[in-house]
């Protein structure tokens, strides 16, 4: 089976740092909605956001990040910082502004399974956090090298349920200086909404866009008629808070699933007990909105922000190694998205380590998400999905940059225009 074609944003051009961290989104426009009143606002605004001594080493090097289109750096900018702390994976984006969106400087992905027996023990194990503090370690030391005076350091579920979750946090500060802020479930949705609206298709009445996490999986309703243009939304001149009518936290995530039902071996019964265990967590949001009701006859897509989308992907896809550029923005048909996920239920556990883009970090989690998204698709059929590899990082560092003025999505400058340069849209 072939996915369908990807548009524009799946072809952006991507940086892999050659350290094998995670490839940086370089340059896109990726426009943030502010909310329509300021009680939102104020919650979506950067309250740990903190400053850092800048080291005369190599702060001031080029950076490696690549333009896209006319996306140079606007004057001197500086660069911003967005962390992830997760339940699974730990993230750090680091950007400039430029006249198209941000341009990225640097980058960092590693998993940490910091949640890892939360769910029973209910609190951070302690080879959890010694995984999780040397990759903060990292991070600490790229927001210091790059002078970053900017940022927003989250962290999400794990932290938020752990009784030991305010000492770690504690703990972080004291090594390394770095304030962590717990975002709460509705913030972080809404965040990785806005990092990934540009992928959201102008002529979809309904949209459903999801977040599997490792602890807790989001899930957020837009009704897109309610915007007067959703062409907008693509050059980020939508107000896109106007378009969420609904969404939800579930307490569940591909670690927690995981751990309850054994990732490493999973019979069809087991996914199906999984699928159904995230069903009954579904069924009230269902009761309360009817969705199903409302999405007869409408024209609707799902988006999916999660690392659950973007292995399906590169499995379908069958690359040898995970590629970004050819997996952020691609459109995959949900039939396809069946023929993977039974691909992989017919495989051992040792057979999920030898995908390529799966390893053993993800084999034992990897069916765990797709009996989530099983369980989705299900009760929301739809016939397309789009995969973002992008998210809550991207709808941290756009909100800072628009707080502080330097957000600009692709508008034309004012004056002359270079000779043979069309204009920016």
């Amino acid at each position: 089976m072939k996915p369908v074609e990807p548009g524009p944003d799946a072809a952006s051009r991507i940086e892999r740092a050659a350290n094998g961290e995670d490839a940086p989104l370089s340059g896109q426009s990726y426009p943030f909605q502010r909310g329509s009143d300021t009680d939102r606002r104020n919650h979506l605004s950067s309250a740990a956001s903190k400053s850092f001594p800048r080291q005369s080493s190599r702060a001031d090097a080029p950076s490696r990040g690549l333009q896209h289109g006319d996306g140079a750096d606007v004057g001197n900018e500086p660069v911003y910082g967005a962390l992830d702390l997760g339940t699974n994976n730990c993230r750090l984006l680091l950007a400039r502004p430029s006249r198209r969106g941000f341009r990225v400087v640097d980058a960092f992905s590693r998993i940490i399974r910091l949640g890892e027996g939360v769910s029973q023990a209910g609190r951070l194990g302690d080879q959890a956090m010694a995984r999780t503090m040397d990759a903060l370690k990292v991070c600490a030391g790229k927001l210091q090298r790059h002078g970053v005076e900017r940022a927003r350091l989250v962290a999400t579920q794990a932290c938020r349920v752990a009784s030991n979750g305010p000492s770690f946090i504690a703990r972080v500060r004291e090594s390394f200086g770095l304030e962590l802020e717990v975002l709460t479930p509705e913030i972080e949705a809404r965040l990785a909404v806005a990092g990934c609206a540009t992928l959201i298709d102008p002529e979809a009445e309904f949209v459903l866009v999801f977040d599997i996490g490792g602890g807790s999986s989001e899930i957020i309703w837009l009704d897109m008629t309610r915007l007067r243009s959703r062409r907008d939304v693509l050059a980020g001149r939508a107000d896109l808070e106007d378009a969420i009518v609904a969404w939800a936290s579930l307490p569940v995530g591909v670690v927690t699933l995981s751990e309850k039902f054994d990732g490493r071996n999973v019979t069809p019964e087991t996914f199906a007990a999984m699928s159904d265990a995230v069903a009954q967590l579904l069924l009230p949001f269902e009761a309360k909105h009817r969705f199903t009701e409302r999405l007869a006859g409408r024209s609707v897509h799902l988006l999916g922000t999660s690392g659950t989308v973007t292995t399906i992907a590169g499995v379908l896809l069958d690359l040898d190694r995970y590629d970004r550029k050819r997996v952020d923005g691609i459109w995959l048909n949900t039939s396809d998205i069946d023929d993977v996920t039974n691909e992989l239920l017919a495989q051992s556990y040792e057979e999920r380590v030898l995908q390529p883009c799966i390893g053993r970090e993800r084999a034992d989690l990897v069916l765990a998400g797709c009996a989530i998204l099983d369980a989705i698709m299900k009760l929301w059929p739809a016939s397309r999905l789009r995969v973002a590899d992008r998210g809550l990082r991207e709808g941290i560092l756009m909100h800072l940059m628009m707080e502080d003025g330097v957000w600009r999505t692709g508008r034309r400058r004012r004056g002359k225009r270079r000779s043979g340069q069309g204009s920016a849209t």
